[in-house]
């Protein structure tokens, strides 16, 4: 298990084009178990290889409470949407913060899954946000620029929902 440190938003990494991954190599494969371990200890439930200061495409992701398996992206594209979802969303690049974006309601990609095969996955709600969202990244875009209105305390967002409840 090793962390990377999560560069945070300011840093040029985060605006640069990521680059395409030809083949799984060792060091490809250890990113990606870095990439986990970073991103479970951080508590996102996404994470873009830029974000570890590394630009190539390549994407983790997992969202499920059932723990269904987790989802690694490779050169992935997004080649479906419908609907529309209007929510707070958040990013390990910009801890603390929380704004609000609207995004497809259903996402399908394409991508390679690490064993480098074509995979076609659909997402909604959550899994479609976090589809937008971390692919976004590998084109050096943050959801900052989407937000409507301001940026606020992330832990206000989570008093109101527990309110909510």
């Amino acid at each position: 298990m090793a962390l990377r440190n999560i560069r945070q938003m300011g840093d040029p990494v985060l605006s640069k084009k990521s680059k395409e991954i030809k083949e799984m190599t060792l060091r490809i494969e250890e990113l990606i178990e870095d990439m986990f371990d970073t991103m479970y200890e951080a508590g996102g439930v996404g994470l873009a290889a830029p974000q570890v200061g590394i630009l190539k495409r390549l994407v983790v992701i997992d969202c499920s409470p059932e723990g269904d398996e987790p989802i690694v992206l490779i050169n992935p594209e997004i080649i479906e949407t419908s609907g529309e979802q209007t929510g707070y969303e958040g990013c390990l690049s910009l801890p603390g913060k929380s704004g609000i974006v609207t995004r497809p309601s259903y996402v399908k990609v394409r991508a390679l899954n690490e064993n480098m095969e074509e995979v076609e996955l659909e997402g909604t709600e959550l899994l479609a946000r976090a589809f937008c969202h971390e692919i976004e990244h590998l084109d050096g875009h943050m959801y900052v620029e989407k937000v409507e209105g301001e940026l606020v305390d992330a832990s206000s967002i989570k008093e109101e929902l527990e309110e909510e409840q």
